[in-house]
């Protein structure tokens, strides 16, 4: 019997612990997309204790959380932070086969160095050997990126964000390159006009432009994309239920745009349309920049109205959406191909049951022209643990070019996150592994410890053009 959480933790073939520990592990990270917030990183945060640096913000925790009976005062409330902590480790040995489980330790050993589980009987003990090594200097922010080997963060921005702490970093020559990441998602939404009114006004501001047509709009957003570009800027985000293709005119959108700002009520498919266009918008522009664009989609966000309104988005109360996918993607994409606007892409499924058909829309516009030009993001947010990890891998290895593939991602609010890419190259081994020793595969470790290489780190740094050492 293996011993919980052991050096060949998810490793179980001798040729699959080779991978791991002569090839995989020694990879530095790349974190394409997360949502850390850059001030921390700017101002090199020392966070008080461990809930502060691993509970605040953190949704996977609080709806365990939820789940397990906690009340909110623990998670979201004003309780005192350990114990908030004590209701954590409460609830943690109810996680079990959750990915939870397996996050908490990994991290608890990656970071402090503590291998003993986390349960109420030892809450106080690890509550109080967290918070002495944070006090110290190598637990600060940067201390906590460079244990990690992280050699790059690219952040989750909205067009009308300063980008103020990107550039404090940038002047002081921090050594972790942190780039913006344009994602132009409040942008495009209509569903509450009042919010949008008010968006527009932010970005007026932003851009310094006064916008009272739709032309105005787009000189504003396009602006901002262009002072993106001057910050570092080469990627795009777009977090959506699905992408948007429907057919409309250019003076049909800009009436929309005029009764939107009128606050005038706009139909279903007049915000379909809208979508679609600023969709088109978004993707020319990143075309014409050479940059990365990325789609995750289908998400349901926002289930539970009433702690919606009491709480805000963000905090826990979304799910997979049953979106169907394909036609539109298959449109969109065909779209831009056609016109020889296509950009870099990668897309992100939510629910499993599209992993067979985002694995093959991406062939549908590889057109030769770049190794993996379009690629099926990584396993995401519900689908990030062993199971969905191992079932994207395993799509696109049947449908695409696994060697190709850019990896893992965090996709995280918590400097605690990066075990993930730990956990992700572990499974990516443990496969590879046992299928050399099936037979299945070549016992040729140069060149299969190569792959899982490109797939740990130099993938990613080519992609993007990062060329990070």
């Amino acid at each position: 019997m293996k011993q919980f959480l052991d050096k060949d933790f998810l490793l179980n073939t001798k040729t699959a612990q080779t991978l791991y520990h002569d090839y995989a592990a020694k990879m530095p990270i790349i974190d394409y997309h997360c949502h850390l917030p850059q001030q921390q990183i700017a101002e090199n945060t020392q966070f008080e204790n461990i809930s502060q640096v691993w509970l605040n913000g953190d949704h996977y925790k609080w709806r365990a959380l939820r789940s397990n009976g906690v009340d909110e005062s623990y998670i979201t409330g004003d309780k005192p932070d350990r114990e908030k902590f004590r209701k954590w480790a409460e609830t943690v040995p109810y996680t079990l086969r959750n990915p939870l489980y397996h996050w908490t330790h990994l991290e608890l050993q990656r970071y402090f160095d503590i291998h003993e589980v986390l349960d109420g009987k030892s809450a106080d003990r690890i509550y109080d050997q967290c918070q002495e090594k944070l006090q110290t200097e190598d637990f600060r922010v940067r201390g906590l990126l460079k244990k990690m080997n992280v050699k790059m963060v690219c952040t989750t921005d909205d067009p009308t964000d300063s980008l103020n702490f990107h550039q404090q970093l940038k002047d002081e020559g921090y050594e972790i390159p942190v780039l913006p990441a344009f994602r132009p998602d409040n942008a495009m939404n209509l569903d509450n006009l009042s919010k949008f009114s008010a968006y527009v006004a932010k970005l007026e501001s932003a851009a310094d432009i006064s916008i009272s047509t739709y032309s105005g709009f787009l000189t504003a957003l396009k602006n901002r994309h262009n002072f993106f570009a001057k910050m570092g800027c080469t990627v795009s985000d777009h977090g959506l239920e699905e992408v948007y293709s429907d057919d409309y005119t250019k003076e049909e959108i800009s009436r929309i745009f005029d009764k939107a700002i009128a606050g005038k009520e706009v139909s279903i498919t007049e915000h379909r349309k809208f979508k679609s266009a600023m969709l088109v918008e978004f993707a020319e522009w990143d075309a014409e920049k050479g940059w990365v664009q990325q789609y995750h989609l289908g998400a349901l966000r926002n289930n539970n109205s009433r702690m919606m309104s009491h709480l805000g988005p963000d905090t826990g109360w979304d799910s997979i959406g049953d979106f169907s996918q394909g036609r539109a993607l298959s449109k969109f994409l065909d779209r831009l191909d056609r016109d020889n606007k296509l950009a870099k892409t990668i897309l992100y499924n939510l629910n499993p049951s599209d992993n067979d058909l985002f694995a093959t829309m991406i062939g549908n516009f590889n057109d030769g022209s770049v190794a993996g030009k379009i690629q099926y993001g990584s396993a995401w947010w519900f689908l990030d643990q062993k199971d969905g990890m191992t079932r994207q891998i395993n799509a696109l290895s049947n449908m695409g070019l696994l060697s190709h593939f850019v990896g893992m991602l965090t996709d995280s609010r918590s400097f605690l996150s990066f075990p993930r890419h730990e956990y992700f190259r572990r499974l990516l081994c443990d496969l590879f592994g046992t299928e050399i020793e099936n037979g299945e595969i070549p016992n040729n470790m140069e060149w299969v410890g190569k792959i899982i290489e490109d797939i740990s780190f130099n993938n990613a740094n080519k992609y993007f053009g990062w060329n990070i050492r």
